[in-house]
């Protein structure tokens, strides 16, 4: 890079750092208290614009530099970005159905073991590949997987289990690697609401043979819109890799060519001898890689990773303390044994004694400033799109059955995933609520149980 070329872009940060002082000032209190946002600053900034005067604009040079920190920080190999977290869990079981892990590869009507009570994008790529998902039950309290209920779940056809750290608390990992294990199951680990979380002093998404992370401005870190897909199967990484640049062979990255030393010497298919590498496809594939301008400002936002979740360990200490005296009213959350969850959200279950609804909590809540939202979709096959759209499923140790035929013997079988459907809801911890928002919050729910008490 030349000097002028330096010294230009010099001049254009620090003019950009001017603009984000004067618009970008620092609010003390904000009179909203969301559930989530993204807390961005010059650093992120600066990135972006070295991106946009690079003029690269797909995956390059920042991209790079952030999926190596990234890997790294997490303990892993690879970490391979991507468009979405959604994007990541459709990758991530999409791989697994690569006829190049011979007998361990996922085929259709294979199941994968799953929750109701979670977001839809964990199951949705369970479906898409013509799997078969078997639902089990969560606990109250950490609204994670009840693996004891796992065992009896499983048949001839179970290949994986596929779930998520529920709003960042860890679920027990040591059960589910020792039942995977066991069965010699794969274990895809949803890690888009834990980044940041450990296990035993280990990272989470560094347990499962492939794992997964969001980057949306609700998560611990962003790019805006975006993921990643984590692993340290070097084959593994190349399938997944495939699928994600429209499902080609070829593993040069965008703009390189001939990384293999061989770009014409391959036979593969029913293509002729000597086909251009690059233009041959081993994969039914996507699209979906980011732009280098998504990486740059993910980049600044990896430096400031440990920050962010302490803030929100901190946050989820204010609530838990403030709100400790209510537990009356309330199953309030808790993390299993050797977990350090990196908070996502703070989950709230009304119990059934209580003399009032979630609903009305809520609606006092939002009406006083404070955001709430839903766990996720609750009981997701209650969910419209799964109630009309025809597919297999199990759940627990019931027989096969298809969508259109779920009935309320069938919700009884997932009664705590209703519990949190009719009575969770969750509020906000994350890095940009300061104590006093805290303070605000904790205040408005007690206010509320007063007058609910009468």
């Amino acid at each position: 890079m030349s000097i002028l070329n330096s010294s230009l872009r010099a001049l254009i940060k620090t003019l950009a750092s001017l603009y984000f002082d004067f618009v970008y000032k620092p609010s003390q209190s904000r009179n909203y208290k969301a559930v989530s946002g993204k807390v961005l600053g010059k650093a992120e900034l600066h990135n972006m614009i070295d991106a946009t005067l690079d003029m690269w604009l797909t995956t390059g040079r920042f991209n790079d530099e952030f999926e190596k920190k990234l890997a790294k920080k997490l303990g892993l190999r690879y970490a391979l970005t991507t468009n979405s977290g959604s994007s990541a869990n459709l990758l991530a079981i999409s791989a697994l159905t690569s006829s190049q892990l011979a007998e361990r590869a996922l085929k259709p009507g294979d199941e994968v073991i799953t929750v109701a009570a979670g977001f839809p994008t964990t199951v949705n790529p369970i479906i898409q590949n013509n799997l078969v998902p078997v639902f089990v039950d969560v606990e109250l309290g950490t609204n994670n997987i009840d693996h004891s209920q796992i065992e009896a779940a499983i048949s001839s056809k179970t290949k994986a289990i596929f779930v998520a750290h529920t709003l960042g608390n860890v679920f027990n990992l040591e059960q589910l690697q020792s039942i995977c294990k066991k069965h010699k199951f794969w274990l895809i680990e949803d890690n888009c609401d834990a980044l940041g979380s450990n296990y035993l002093g280990q990272a989470t998404g560094s347990f499962g043979d492939i794992a997964t992370l969001s980057f949306y401005p609700a998560h611990h870190i962003t790019m805006g819109e975006g993921g990643a897909v984590l692993t340290n199967d070097p084959q593994l990484r190349k399938l997944i890799m495939s699928f994600r640049d429209w499902g080609r062979d070829c593993w040069c990255p965008p703009g390189k060519d001939n990384t293999c030393n061989n770009r014409f010497g391959f036979q593969l298919g029913a293509l002729p001898e000597g086909y251009d590498h690059k233009y041959i496809y081993s994969h039914i594939g996507y699209n979906l890689k980011i732009t280098d301008w998504q990486a740059a400002c993910a980049l600044a936002q990896l430096d400031k990773l440990d920050d962010f979740v302490a803030a929100r360990r901190k946050n989820f200490e204010q609530l838990s303390q403030g709100l400790k005296d209510l537990e009356k009213f309330f199953i309030l959350p808790q993390a299993v044994d050797s977990a350090e969850p990196s908070w996502f959200g703070f989950p709230i279950t009304v119990r059934e004694s209580a003399p009032f609804s979630k609903i009305e909590l809520s609606k006092f809540l939002e009406a006083n400033q404070i955001g709430t939202r839903q766990v996720f979709a609750g009981n997701i096959l209650r969910q419209p799109a799964y109630t009309e759209h025809n597919f297999q499923l199990r759940i627990k140790d019931s027989k096969l059955i298809n969508s259109s035929e779920l009935k309320d013997e069938h919700y009884a079988m997932l009664p705590n995933s209703d519990v949190i459907m009719n009575q969770s809801f969750w509020i906000g911890l994350w890095p940009g609520l300061s104590s006093s928002d805290l303070d605000y919050m904790i205040s408005k729910i007690h206010q509320f149980m007063e007058e609910a008490n009468g």
